[in-house]
């Protein structure tokens, strides 16, 4: 049975082979405009920049943004990807306004009137939801 436990509640001198995430990564065509729209959107940090990725971390997660070239958006719906679900305070048709003022895109078909599926400006999918796991 897995238990929640605090960062680092682990003995330091027997090294774990359990791993941690560190990061997510997101292939792009352009690394710096990702990173500008995800720190903006979630209040996030940029952490560095270099000539083909860069990192934001918002609320203890990472994101690497990194250029490929050649890069193409994945397809919605059908292309089986990982997304992000994120959530805020305020009602989520604002949060949407809020994305799609700072470059998001919507999308169709909506799954649920619950939440909402958007694009990021390289084509990601990822969800604004009322719901905190």
């Amino acid at each position: 049975m897995l238990r929640a436990v605090r960062r680092y509640d682990h003995p330091v001198d027997k090294p774990s082979l359990s791993l941690r995430v560190a990061a997510v990564s997101l292939d792009c065509g352009d690394h710096e405009e990702l990173a500008r729209f995800y720190a903006e959107l979630l209040a996030g940090t940029l952490l560095w920049s270099h000539e083909t990725s860069a990192a934001v971390e918002s609320g203890g997660v990472v994101l690497v943004m990194q250029h490929i070239a050649g890069y193409r958006p994945p397809a919605w719906p059908g292309t089986s990807v990982i997304h992000l679900d994120l959530n805020g305070d305020a009602p989520v048709g604002e949060l949407e306004r809020h994305a799609v003022a700072l470059g998001a895109r919507p999308v169709q078909p909506q799954p649920d009137a619950r939440w909402r599926v958007l694009l990021d400006p390289a084509g990601h999918p990822f969800c604004i939801t009322p719901f905190t796991p």
